[in-house]
């Protein structure tokens, strides 16, 4: 019989439960980075992520063991095989129009935990049903490979082992091979690809492809040649650039004034260029002032020294969070001869700096985690900028009160810490109210003030003297009329903190579910109006309104 040569030594099981670990770790490594442009790429979408795998592993285990019991037929399994590897390679061509449909729904109807449920009912409708059927794999694998219970111990332990083995390597490959050589599409299309490859070898052998194999073979070459040329933001047309890293969604736009750097796309930008070099009209000016005040803090200081006056010593400036170098670049031509260094996790987004962006090659940029690289040194500064934060997306390990005594162990005695906090939020137990509180641990004078036309908060923090004062001595020496105006605007909403008794620890720090509660507020906020619109005249009245 046809079928039995394929199934003889069991070899072909082996392999069938190998790569269905493989395609069910990669599908979930995959499905956070189609998530992360639409949802962050936080804790919490990873644990949805991870549930939703889980809850569609355990179903699949449950019906795929009392399927094999009623119908041992291995045809029925290979069949799912291939329903769930079309299904997989379709995932980049729709799953990001079912993503924003479900999102477009929720927002008219979710007044809570908006992000949360969009994600889940996101996961649930596009990674369920094909991980389901994986799902159904090993109990069926189970029913066909075990001959007697002599050897089902044996038998059932190298199946486990094949399906661990076959993990690990889903694991890696993605993270570190697929997704940043070639997409998050290409690597739903690669694992598809291998499950199709499965199931089709099955029925090749058995002279026997059917209407089943014919239909998903014709779904997975549609997928193939379209799913790979969609877009994340598929309704931009005139991207400069659009692609991946290892660690983020990455689009380049242009216009007839500036160059704009996005890492996902929902919350925003993360770097910009002004083509005539003038000031952003974002947080990065507000974060100028914290050089200014360490000019401030040097004028004191060479006040009482007798040594050369402090502030003709070039500035030290420590940019953790480097991006694509806006803040380096707005240093270099405000305060010339400054020894300036940049931290970026990511260097893809590096690249494209020099590419794109003119960031100054005198800035030195060094690729690594911003905590781990002032753990690795001994020097000191005059500035440090704090701009990690991406949207929810706060790395509790930059969040915290351990965090922040490093910072302040790096800062030359008259230095300044900036600090860019993302979300605009001053209530009681917000995200800010945290890491204000947590900062006022370490420096005893911390100041805020909020970035115009923006959800974006600025912080200021020095040991040395308060910081509006340092900020009017600085202000005396500035040359540039354009940087004197934001300077007095920053100094015209500079608030001083009060420690309130939040505080984040590496022990303790709920940063992202923090950082989600404020996107709820946030959304809430801003799309009241329409939500009314929708509620008193429905789907017609919201339409005209746009």
């Amino acid at each position: 019989m046809n079928e039995a040569k394929i199934l003889k030594n069991k070899t072909f099981l082996y392999i069938t439960e190998f790569f269905a670990g493989v395609s069910v770790m990669a599908v979930e490594l995959a499905a956070s980075r189609l998530m992360a442009p639409y949802f962050s790429s936080s804790q919490i979408v990873y644990t949805i992520i991870i549930g939703t795998v889980m809850i569609a592993m355990a179903l699949g285990n449950l019906y795929g063991g009392r399927s094999a019991d009623k119908n041992p037929d291995p045809a029925v399994l290979y069949r799912r095989i291939l329903v769930s590897a079309a299904w997989i390679a379709a995932i980049p061509l729709l799953g990001r129009y079912i993503i924003l449909g479900i999102s477009g729904i929720l927002v008219l109807t979710v007044s809570t935990n908006f992000l949360t449920i969009a994600a889940f009912a996101s996961c649930m409708i596009v990674f369920v049903f094909p991980l389901f059927l994986l799902g159904t794999v090993t109990p069926s694998l189970v029913k066909y490979t075990v001959d007697s219970l002599d050897d089902s111990g044996s038998v059932v332990g190298r199946l486990g082992a094949c399906n661990t083995i076959g993990s690990i390597l889903g694991t890696f490959l993605p993270t570190f091979v697929t997704i940043p050589s070639v997409g998050t599409a290409a690597t739903f299309i690669i694992f598809s690809g291998v499950l199709m490859a499965i199931g089709l070898a099955y029925f090749i052998s058995r002279k026997q492809l059917g209407r089943t194999a014919v239909i998903t073979f014709i779904v997975f070459v549609i997928a193939t040649v379209f799913g790979t040329k969609a877009s994340f933001a598929f309704w931009e047309d005139d991207l400069t650039y659009e692609g991946e890293s290892i660690y983020n969604y990455l689009q380049v736009k242009e216009d007839d004034r500036s160059i704009i750097l996005s890492t996902n796309v929902l919350f925003g930008i993360q770097s910009v260029k002004m083509k005539e070099g003038d000031l952003t009209g974002l947080y990065y000016d507000y974060a100028l002032a914290a050089p200014v005040m360490a000019q401030g803090a040097r004028r004191i200081a060479g006040i009482v020294s007798s040594s050369m006056p402090q502030e003709e010593k070039p500035l030290k400036i420590l940019i953790l969070g480097n991006g694509s170098g806006t803040y380096a670049s707005q240093c270099s031509r405000y305060f010339p001869g400054s020894e300036i260094e940049g931290v970026e996790i990511d260097q893809k987004i590096t690249d494209l700096a020099l590419k794109y962006f003119d960031m100054p090659e005198s800035v030195k940029v060094t690729t690594n985690d911003g905590r781990a690289y002032l753990q690795t040194i001994e020097g000191r500064y005059d500035v440090i900028l704090v701009d990690a934060y991406q949207d929810i997306t706060i790395p509790f390990q930059m969040s915290s009160l351990e965090f922040f005594q490093l910072v302040y162990d790096h800062l030359e005695p008259h230095g300044v810490m900036a600090v860019n906090m993302n979300m605009h939020s001053d209530g009681e137990g917000s995200i800010n109210q945290y890491l204000s509180d947590t900062i006022s641990r370490v420096f005893a004078n911390v100041y805020t003030v909020d970035v115009r036309g923006s959800t974006n908060k600025e912080l200021y923090a020095s040991n040395f003297m308060v910081c509006d004062k340092l900020l009017e001595l600085g202000l005396e020496i500035l040359e540039d009329s354009s940087l004197q105006a934001q300077m007095r605007r920053v100094l015209s909403g500079l608030e001083h903190y009060s420690f309130a008794g939040h505080i984040l620890t590496d022990d303790k720090a709920p940063v992202e579910v923090l950082g989600m509660s404020m996107i709820d507020s946030l959304i809430t906020e801003e799309l009241g109006y329409y939500k009314q619109i929708y509620k008193d005249g429905g789907l017609g009245a919201l339409i005209n309104a746009f």
